[in-house]
């Protein structure tokens, strides 16, 4: 396991004439495992230290971290705050900074601003509304079932975390955009080719993308990528690849480590059917599957909180320590963002977690956790990327 810095050994942050200490021993980026109940060793030192904080970034230089709820709504609607990558700092590497190609190579959702965005999004928005994903409550019920009945067939205990958190949402992002079922394998293999260093990898995961777009648009499917491609402008339709893969991938990258969280707490305590909805909220709060925001960025120089940001700073807000901050009073959380960028996919990701807790408590009543829910662990890797249960072992019999 690895060890990690008690509150006590971690030197504190602080505020001094409104600019807030450089602390390069308290690292929120840093890798850790620890208990699922257990928070993060550095998002109390970082909400101690004021609204905002500057830490060493991972990609060299610094960053500037906003761990205040009103404050982190005002950077998600600032127009001088814009999430285009050609606003990062000169210096960084953008592979190791986890950046995509700037919205001049490749425009999409989570890297343009202004109008170029608000086409991309009425494109978007119309196909995942809460009630075009109601739609798919039956589809996504049988993919459930299916998988579960798969993973029971398995053995017994099976270890949840293993293939099945990642197989059920990517498959239920291609039923829902129409890529064939029989090539969720290949979806599986290019999410996880792109957590790799090695660029050769990153760019055969990148093609495959592109291989199950295609497969998307044939002639004859019906699914949203179809129609995404109608809603778009002629001048963003040669970039619907790279949209759909957007979508896959962030289905897969964010939704993975929510459901197990979600199954772990729901195989603990059993909840009833009336309350399945608050413990998808509450487990996404307390689990973030964006712990930060992706990175945003100063377009010229500006004040926030009474700190001089220069242009080309790079900004994160701290999602997971808002939303955990004991001392935040009830309301709408930050889960899927705010602003012109909230998640378009937040409606879909509910129904699908919702739905397999429903389903599992249905098929599998006597289902349990194979070890005490207090041995579980979650990993940290490092960056802006989220925490995942390190295994799931489940005994759905009983």
């Amino acid at each position: 396991m690895t060890s990690t810095p008690t509150d006590a050994q971690q030197p504190s942050l602080s505020a001094t004439a409104g600019q807030p200490s450089l602390t390069p021993a308290v690292d929120p980026f840093i890798a850790t495992t620890r208990g699922l109940d257990d928070p993060h060793p550095a998002r109390a030192s970082l909400r101690a230290a004021g609204p905002i904080v500057q830490v060493p970034a991972p990609a060299g230089g610094h960053v500037w971290i906003v761990t205040d709820d009103v404050l982190a709504r005002h950077v998600l609607v600032h127009p001088g705050i814009v999430k285009d990558p050609a606003c990062a700092p000169a210096g960084w590497d953008p592979r190791a900074a986890g950046l995509e190609p700037t919205a001049a190579e490749q425009p999409s959702l989570t890297t343009t601003d202004g109008p170029g965005h608000t086409r991309l999004r009425q494109a978007h928005s119309p196909l995942f509304t809460a009630r075009r994903m109601a739609a798919f409550t039956g589809r996504v019920t049988a993919l459930a079932r299916d998988l579960l009945a798969r993973a029971a067939a398995s053995g017994d205990p099976v270890d949840l975390a293993a293939d099945f958190t990642t197989r059920y949402p990517l498959s239920v992002v291609c039923d829902v955009l129409g890529v064939p079922l029989e090539r969720v394998d290949e979806a599986i293999s290019a999410c996880r080719r792109m957590y790799s260093d090695d660029p050769e990898q990153v760019g055969q995961a990148m093609a495959a993308f592109a291989d199950l777009a295609a497969a998307a648009l044939e002639n004859g499917r019906d699914g949203l990528a179809a129609q995404l491609l109608d809603n778009l402008r002629e001048d963003a339709r040669p970039h619907i690849h790279y949209l759909l893969f957007t979508l896959i991938y962030a289905g897969q990258l964010t939704t993975d480590p929510s459901l197990g969280f979600l199954l772990a707490r729901a195989l603990d305590r059993p909840t009833p059917p009336s309350a399945l909805d608050d413990l998808v909220r509450d487990t996404l709060r307390r689990h973030s599957p964006a712990p930060f925001t992706l990175w945003r960025f100063a377009a010229e120089d500006l004040d926030l909180a009474g700190v001089r940001l220069a242009a080309r700073s790079p900004i994160l807000i701290d999602i997971q320590g808002i939303n955990t901050d004991p001392e935040r009073s009830i309301g709408a959380d930050l889960v899927f963002g705010a602003g012109p960028h909230y998640c378009t996919g937040a409606h879909l990701a509910q129904l699908e977690l919702r739905i397999l807790v429903e389903v599992l408590q249905e098929e599998y009543p006597d289902a349990r956790l194979a070890v005490p829910y207090s041995e579980l662990r979650q990993t940290d890797f490092g960056g802006i990327q989220g925490s995942r249960i390190t295994s799931l072992p489940v005994r759905l019999h009983g």
